[in-house]
């Protein structure tokens, strides 16, 4: 389950930085107040009704939308009070990820009791 909730999500985070770094251009075509056509990268159709009068019925429309190209930024680009806190932010989330060492064992000088009897053979009780 966290396997394939990882692959959507990482599919969608791909999705999402391609369309935002993509230029979109939308064309409508409008024709006596109502849209007749919308299209995406290209041309959009016309209605058929071009005549030719000093005023059209007809009406194109488009609109670009700029997608983002520099998508490499630099740590200069920051603040000095955002660089100061991602600075701090990452020396202590290091800090908090620190490895648990290992207590010393003050038994292991020790030898364990000697066993007189085996218990479980004297009882006949056996965990399975």
């Amino acid at each position: 389950m966290k396997q394939i909730l990882h692959q959507i999500l990482s599919s969608f985070l791909a999705i999402l930085v391609l369309a935002s770094t993509v230029s979109w251009t939308v064309d409508k075509h409008i024709c006596m107040g109502r849209v007749m056509d919308i299209s995406l990268f290209s041309h959009a159709d016309d209605c058929g009704m071009s005549m030719d009068m000093e005023k059209s019925c007809c009406d194109d429309e488009s609109f670009t939308v700029q997608g983002q190209h520099d998508l490499k930024m630099s740590f200069d680009d920051f603040s000095l009070d955002q660089q100061v806190f991602i600075v701090s932010f990452v020396q202590t989330y290091f800090h908090l990820m620190e490895e648990a060492t290992e207590e010393p064992n003050s038994f292991s000088e020790y030898n364990p009791p000697p066993l007189i009897r085996d218990i479980q053979v004297l009882d006949q009780t056996f965990l399975i």
